[in-house]
């Protein structure tokens, strides 16, 4: 096992890796000179061609490719970013000072998100073709035709502006972060719960689900003791690659609401084309999905042996 999970290991990093290549090759290939965005941001909008090339010395992109893909990966070990070309700050600091309200809003809706496809699933599965099983599937699928941006301006609409439950402007704070964590974990909470239904049903037809039935445990001691445990690989793998999706929903949601997180400082970014904090935010989603990604494998192997022949291949 400690071998597998070395080799899995290995993966991750080479997937991390990639997505380090491909990061830097989308900020290479971002168009526009990036000295004239930084002298624009600086308030010099007809700078001369001695200022342009300043600054590119600054910026480091008048080097050759190799060069300034090795310094950039050489900063990037040390968790240097690089510098935002609109505020002149490191776009690390700026992200840092961003991810506790991005943290408060992704915890939020994972949370709300596990709980409501749990709650979806085992109803559905308790009794399949019956009337639970029908309103779970409805709304499940209502809620994944529906664009998140489309749920999040009904809701701000309908509760906050007309009924009066929240705030317009959220501060980033626990106290405001239901409305846009439930818009966030909705579309997650439907397509989970109906993995969580399949793998039930499917667990259901396992001989000793017919033995415990056999031995006269009820249909919720089934469902929740024998059933459940064997469903939750598939389960917990799918949660796994769902969190780093929350992270990749969040700017639409957070644009929606207004909330200081990363994901709407990345969508000013992406308006005010600043490719530095662009790219710092999707190497930021690409680590957070190698990273859950591989604990969740891990996980599911412990929990299921059957797995374990697969991490280890």
């Amino acid at each position: 096992m400690t071998r597998a999970a070395l080799r899995r290991l290995g993966q991750a990093l080479g997937t991390a890796a990639g997505g380090a290549i491909l990061t830097f090759a989308l900020l290479v290939a971002a168009p526009g000179d990036p000295a004239r965005r930084v002298l624009s941001a600086r308030g010099v909008q007809d700078p001369t061609p001695t200022a342009v090339a300043q600054v590119r010395a600054e910026l480091g992109v008048d080097q050759p490719l190799p060069l300034r893909f090795w310094d950039w990966l050489t900063d990037l070990t040390r968790g240097d970013l690089g510098v935002s070309w609109r505020t002149g700050r490191p776009v690390t600091t700026e992200l840092v000072d961003r991810l506790p309200a991005t943290a408060i809003l992704a915890v939020s809706a994972l949370g709300l998100a596990v709980v409501l496809s749990l709650a979806l699933g085992l109803l559905a599965a308790a009794r399949p073709g019956g009337w639970p099983d029908h309103v779970a599937r409805v709304l499940s699928t209502a809620v994944l035709v529906v664009p998140g941006f489309l749920l999040g301006v009904v809701v701000l609409d309908v509760l906050v502006v007309r009924a009066g439950l929240g705030r317009v402007i959220a501060d980033g704070t626990w106290s405001t972060a239901f409305l846009p964590a439930l818009v966030l974990s909705l579309g997650a909470a439907a397509s989970w719960s109906r993995v969580l239904r399949a793998g039930l049903l499917e667990a259901r037809g396992a001989a000793h689900l017919r033995v415990s039935r056999a031995r006269g445990a009820g249909p919720a001691r089934r469902l929740v003791v024998h059933e459940l445990p064997n469903a939750l690989p598939p389960y917990l793998t799918l949660i796994g690659l769902g969190s780093a999706a929350l992270l990749g929903g969040a700017p639409i949601v957070e644009t929606v609401f207004t909330w200081p997180g990363v994901g709407r400082y990345t969508v000013e970014a992406i308006t005010g084309r600043d490719m530095p904090v662009v790219t710092g935010f999707t190497l930021l989603a690409v680590l957070l999905y190698v990273v859950v990604s591989l604990a969740l494998d891990l996980l599911a192997a412990a929990l299921d042996p059957r797995l374990r022949a697969r991490v280890a291949a």
